[in-house]
């Protein structure tokens, strides 16, 4: 099970870590805190010196009722940090979170080595297209509506049996266009409720169709911090006990704003599998 970051070939038969950096204003748990280049490099060099595999940038919150960003600014906010980024980094795996296929192209050209889709290019119709043409792994998500009407798009006839529907007619689409390194993201919060989400993660396994990589992005969110009556920024316990759960059920990317927790958790794990 690998995939291949600009001719580096990536093992996830051993779960990896994936930091967050949001270079957004307003993201749910980090909004505002990377603006300046130091700020920036310090906690990309710490997140890769805790044991990220993947940086994932975004500058588009994805956030429930998150306000529109026109292109312009999320490249405008995106792309020097990429540059800055690959200059300071030279061996980094960058991965881009946007759905948007003109900021993808944009930002592989800049040096990042994979893109993360949280409308699995049904926002773009042109995402694939330009995925093939790049020859990058993609992460498909799954959601409903946008990030401002997702939350009113949350009921299912069978959760678990949507969710695999929806990533068969993607993934089907993906490999009629040649795109061979596809990742699947259940999106935990996103067009889900908090008890949804705890049935995706109780069936995660569920997930596994095609034998493709399983990413759980749980960090932080309000399943964890709603249900223990905190806040985010007091959710990373819960957020750990979680990822134990995904990983014992197959997840294979740990998507995490805190990187060595998490890589401490795949420790863990991997001894326990030892």
């Amino acid at each position: 099970m690998t995939i291949n970051c600009k001719g580096k070939l990536i093992d996830l038969s051993t779960p990896k870590v994936m930091g967050i950096l949001n270079v957004t204003p307003d993201s749910f748990y980090d909004g505002g805190r990377y603006k300046d280049e130091t700020s920036i490099l310090n906690q990309v060099e710490s997140m890769l010196q805790e044991g990220a595999t993947f940086i994932d940038v975004g500058a588009y919150s994805s956030r429930p009722n998150a306000p529109f960003v026109s292109e312009d600014e999320e490249l405008q906010r995106l792309l020097p940090i990429v540059e800055l980024l690959v200059e300071k980094f030279p061996k980094i795996i960058l991965s881009i979170d946007t759905f948007r296929s003109y900021i993808a192209k944009q930002s592989i050209e800049a040096g990042a080595a994979l893109i993360n889709d949280i409308s699995a290019s049904l926002q773009d119709q042109n995402m694939l297209q330009t995925i093939a043409e790049l020859q990058v792994p993609y992460i498909m998500m799954h959601m409903r509506g946008t990030p401002q009407t997702m939350q009113t798009l949350t009921n299912y006839d069978d959760l678990i049996k949507d969710i695999n529907l929806y990533f068969s007619e993607r993934i089907a689409k993906a490999r009629t266009l040649g795109i061979i390194d596809l990742i699947l993201d259940p999106g935990f919060g996103f067009a889900k409720t908090t008890e949804q989400n705890f049935e995706l993660l109780n069936n995660f396994e569920l997930l596994n169709i095609a034998n493709l990589p399983l990413l759980a992005g749980v960090s932080r969110k309000s399943m964890i911090y709603k249900t223990l009556n905190t806040t985010a920024t007091e959710a990373l316990n819960g957020t750990t006990a979680l990822h134990m759960v995904a990983l014992q059920k197959g997840a294979k990317i740990l998507r995490v704003h805190d990187v060595k927790e998490a890589q401490e958790c795949i420790t863990l794990y991997n001894q326990l599998h030892a």
